[in-house]
């Protein structure tokens, strides 16, 4: 796939996150890496994971209309609403990845979303999965299930099957796109904790079977260390690993009441 450079050619700070965090935390800190692009003009690329696992609803999402919040209470599922649209994930056997910029820096919001994917699937292609870009279809409306039920336009194909979904948000002249990389196929738990539904218990993973997505098993550190490297590649700029903590830290605290509130949550 051709290489469509950011514009212009920007300091980028790239932070692998070794340390899973909550649901709210996660969100927290892309909601205040999103801030250093609309206040900063900073670039970031983040790569993280979760712990304890999570279900997280789109920013518009009917969840309380649609999932069984009784029933996740019981099972004590944890449970967040990202800043971005989109549908529900099932965060577990998977990498996140966020993408934090002057909307400039790519374009157009949809020039962003494909160029990202573009890298994203370079970086698979590179582990040895047959990527594509799925064509261009009727966006999947919110009730149309949850988020890996169907690919949207644009989005990564292996195969035929969807593995990498993905979410947006602008705020101000900055974007924020992030979105989960499956490991493994653990998506189908979403449906046991629909209204209605009285599937396997999701706090007992070994009732749900997980499928590799790939004919190897992926493991987080090799995509992320290909997610890397692919961006480099296809961006041109100056590259900064960081830790991240330290400078992200108050940003983040300014949010995590919100993304811990049931009233965010449950909002819609």
């Amino acid at each position: 796939m051709g290489s469509v450079a950011p514009h212009p050619s920007p300091h980028w700070r790239i932070w692998v996150d070794e340390t899973p965090s909550p649901g709210w935390a996660n969100m927290a800190i892309d909601q205040a890496l999103l801030e250093r692009a609309e206040q900063q003009g900073e670039s970031w690329l983040r790569l993280y994971q979760w712990a304890p696992f999570c279900l997280s609803f789109g920013r518009h999402e009917p969840a309380g209309r649609r999932y069984d919040s009784q029933r996740i209470a019981e099972l004590a599922v944890d449970t967040v609403r990202r800043p971005t649209g989109g549908r529900a994930v099932w965060h577990a056997h998977e990498l996140t990845y966020a993408v934090a910029a002057p909307s400039l820096q790519f374009g157009s919001l949809r020039a962003a979303y494909i160029e990202i994917h573009r890298m994203l699937a370079d970086a698979l292609c590179g582990l040895g999965m047959a990527t594509s870009l799925a064509p261009s279809v009727r966006t999947p409306t919110l009730d149309a299930g949850a988020c890996f039920s169907q690919p949207a336009g644009g989005e990564i194909l292996d195969c035929g099957r969807k593995v990498v979904g993905s979410a947006q948000f602008r705020q101000g002249s900055a974007m924020l796109q992030h979105g989960s990389i499956l490991l493994e196929d653990s998506q189908d738990i979403i449906r046991s904790l629909m209204r209605g539904a009285r599937e396997p218990d999701p706090s007992r993973g070994v009732q749900v079977p997980n499928s590799s997505i790939s004919q190897r098993s992926l493991q987080a550190r090799d995509v992320a260390g290909a997610v890397t490297q692919a961006a480099m590649d296809r961006w041109p700029g100056n590259w900064e690993q960081v830790s991240g903590e330290r400078s992200i830290l108050p940003g983040a605290l300014t949010h995590c009441a919100r993304f811990r509130s049931a009233a965010w949550t449950w909002a819609r």
